[in-house]
This record gives structure tokens, sequence and C-alpha cells, in this order.
């Protein structure tokens, strides 16, 4: 039996424009439901725009900032150790090639020293080698000069030539001159050439 049963015509034409909008009205309903959900989905944060392949979570602050290297700031602190060619403190340095010192006045004891007696006295010269040798000097030969006389004794060397500073350093010890050679021993074999005359004190050095 139908619910229409027992109604006039304009009742249930009336009717069923009531259920028909019902329908409508459901129908309408559930688009609405589910439009909005869809749009909720699609929206971005409030006021900001959502970029393809951007992430909504926020930035991660540990890898923005780097701690600093704790190996760069050690070694910047640690002391440099002096440079191998400087002496350490407390320790003498050695004395400049030419300059007097201790190993420059030994090693100028090295140069060959030849003595000539330019003298009457016998054997002179056998004892300035002798005084010589026992400060260290290398005295390889012993002679007599007589082409000429010599003012006094002198210890002669080539200019510009290690002979001259170990003439002079000889000089001083013994208290003789030093003077660069005369021609008349120029071509002479190489070392300091000491002609000893008359006045040389055996055994004395100067002060």
């Amino acid at each position: 039996m139908s619910v229409f049963s027992g109604m006039s015509r304009p009742m249930k034409a009336a009717g069923v424009a009531l259920i028909g909008v019902a329908i409508i009205a459901a129908v309408i309903g559930g688009i609405s439901a589910l439009g909005g959900g869809n749009g909720s989905n699609e929206a971005g944060p409030s006021g900001t725009p959502t970029q393809p392949g951007s992430s909504s979570a926020p930035p991660s602050t540990s890898s923005s900032a780097t701690p600093p290297s704790t190996s760069t700031s050690a070694s910047s602190s640690s002391p440099v150790p002096p440079s191998p060619s400087s002496p350490a403190p407390g320790q003498p340095t050695s004395a400049a090639p030419g300059q007097p010192g201790g190993d420059q006045q030994a090693s100028n004891k090295w140069v060959t020293v030849r003595v000539f007696n330019n003298s009457t006295i016998k054997g002179l010269a056998d004892r300035a080698a002798e005084d010589f040798r026992g400060s260290g000097w290398n005295v390889n030969e012993v002679s007599n000069y007589s082409q000429g006389i010599i003012p006094t004794t002198t210890a002669f060397y080539r200019p510009g030539t290690d002979e001259e500073a170990a003439a002079k350093q000889l000089a001083q010890e013994f208290g003789i001159k030093a003077e660069p050679r005369f021609e008349g021993i120029q071509s002479a074999s190489p070392g300091v050439i000491v002609i000893v005359t008359k006045e040389y004190q055996a055994g004395h050095k100067g002060s």
C-alpha cells in the first residue's frame, strides 16, 4: 500500500515535490562536504604559498652554524719553535767570516806559513818557527832569504786571500808587522811568508 493512498491528487503532487527537493538537498550537501575536504587539503599555511617540492617543516638550525675547528685554534696559539739557524738563548754566536772570533782565528792558523831568516843570526828562523808552531800555526818550511834586506820582521800576504787575515792575526799575536807581498815574492807559493830579521825576540808574543 503506498504512502500516497488516501491523499488527493494535489497533495500527492506536493508530496512528490517535497521528496524531490529533499533528495536534491541531500545530493548538494554531500557534494559540498566532499568539496570542502579537498579544499582544506590544497590550502597552504595561513598566508604562505606552498611551493612545489617544498617542505612545510621549519628549517633545521643545527646545520646553519658550524662550530669552529678546535684544531685550528690550537695550532694558532701554539708557540713557534726557533729557527735552526738562530742560536738558542744563552748560547754564544759564532763569529762571521773575517771578524774576530774563536772559530775564525782557529781557521786562520791552518793557513800555510813559511819562515825565512834575513839576519846573520844562525837558527833565528828555526826559533821563530817553533814559536809559531807552539801557538798552533801551520809552519811547513824554514829557510833563508838573501834577495835583499828587510827592515823588520814582517808577515807578508796576498791581498784578498785568506792569507791576509792569517798574516794580520799572526802579526798581532807576535808583535810583528803584516804587509802585502812585495814584487820579489809575488810569485812565491801560496801561504803567509814571514821574513825574520835580527830584532826578532825568540819566544816573544805581543799583547
